[in-house]
């Protein structure tokens, strides 16, 4: 069914008398708003919010896509990964429709297709089943098809979901699914297309896709290849976002891969509880050049004992994950050795302490410039000159501790 044709026939679909500025295809203009029955709707299955629901669902029923034409189940399936992605945002935004109604209208495709608005169309649905009483979703229809418009229409829902009233429950591994599908594995958008349509700079978005890029190769190297929904499921957001940061430091390629699948493993593992705290101190050590080298000598041996637990399994999931976390003594040897490189590295930070304070001490010394000093009042000499002396006797403390 075509919304605008059929649809305002059949009186499916009602004009509302208000409209909705958008812009599509950089033109900004006014589009009219329709109630739309709930029935002649469908959720947008390729919507970023929903990307690692989506994603586990395929693989544990073994398909491609979701069978569209069974609207009914189609929609019950989505619908259930839209409350569960977020229950709080689902229960607010319930409550706030049932007192004052939809505020905000949607955006859809003339098939039905939801573009903008999936959380109201939930909240109606509930309503709608808890009431009895036909709900109405008001939007705005736009006669594109995904099939010939893709750009253009994720253009735009990227436009909208990133609305200042959407930011809320945006689960940042979903977005870094999406971005992973859109940027680089369909390359549907450019960096610049995605940026310009969130409103953020090309480095920001080229910093998610860096990020996306260790996520997929995190999970090719646990043998969960694009189960996005355990990276969702590790909380993986910010522990991603500083192994980024830690192996922009380092330069050498072979460090940089061991270090890689160093952090890879510890992910896998959990030897510390709070991951992101973990990863920090191992990106602390990273960036010694004096232990490094060591302590990715003592990880590697570590890291072959993940390797062949994870030789076990040829594809992993949830189970064979909880089952290698149960190795007690391969987290123990991650955490001694971690522990044991930041001492290390904190130690000498310690010990190094004197000689950083000396350089900067010389370095302050030698930018007075001396041609100033004649100057300089007799007030000002003689405050000079306390302040040597002062010095003087510092530095006359230092040697005498040096020379015993």
């Amino acid at each position: 069914m075509n919304l605008l044709r059929e649809g305002l026939e059949q009186k499916v679909v009602i004009p509302n008398e208000t409209d909705k500025r958008l812009v599509i295809d950089n033109i900004s203009k006014n589009y009219p708003v329709y109630k739309i029955k709930l029935e002649k709707l469908h959720y947008n299955d390729q919507n970023d919010r929903i990307a690692t629901w989506m994603a586990q669902y395929k693989i544990e029923n073994n398909i491609d896509k979701l069978d569209p034409s069974d609207r009914a189940n189609y929609n019950n399936i989505i619908h259930e990964f839209i409350t569960e992605s977020n229950r709080d945002a689902i229960k607010k935004t319930q409550a706030n429709i049932k007192i004052v109604g939809q505020q905000e209208p949607g955006v859809v495709l003339s098939d039905g297709r939801i573009i903008d608005g999936n959380r109201r169309f939930t909240c109606l649905r509930n309503i709608q089943k808890e009431t009895g009483k036909t709900q109405y979703f008001e939007a705005v229809i736009i006669d594109h098809s995904i099939e010939n418009n893709a750009k253009q229409i994720k253009m735009l829902e990227l436009m909208l979901q990133h609305g200042v009233d959407e930011k809320v429950g945006y689960n940042p591994i979903d977005r870094l699914v999406g971005i992973y599908t859109d940027i680089i594995e369909t390359k549907l958008l450019s960096v610049k297309e995605y940026a310009d349509s969130v409103n953020l700079s090309e480095s920001d978005i080229q910093l998610e896709v860096d990020k996306a890029k260790l996520m997929v190769d995190f999970l090719e190297f646990i043998n969960a290849p694009k189960q996005f929904h355990l990276a969702r499921h590790f909380n993986l957001a910010d522990p991603l976002k500083e192994l980024y940061l830690m192996l922009k430091k380092v330069k050498d390629d072979d460090k940089k891969e061991d270090l890689k699948n160093a952090v890879f493993a510890q992910f896998l593992t959990q030897p510390f509880g709070d991951t992101t705290r973990h990863v920090r101190k191992i990106k602390k050590i990273a960036s010694s050049s004096k232990f490094l080298s060591e302590f990715l000598e003592e990880q590697m041996e570590i890291v072959e004992k993940v390797c062949d637990e994870l030789e076990k399994y040829p594809t992993v999931s949830n189970k064979e994950i909880n089952i290698i976390r149960s190795n007690e003594k391969i987290k123990s040897d991650f955490l001694h050795s971690t522990e044991k490189y930041v001492n290390k590295v904190d130690g000498d930070t310690i010990r190094n302490q004197p000689i950083k304070q000396a350089e900067k001490s010389f370095d302050s010394l030698d930018l007075i410039d001396i041609k100033i000093i004649k100057k300089l009042n007799q007030e000002q000499k003689d405050e000079i000159r306390e302040k040597l002396d002062v010095i003087d006797q510092i530095v006359l403390d230092i040697r005498r501790e040096l020379d015993v």
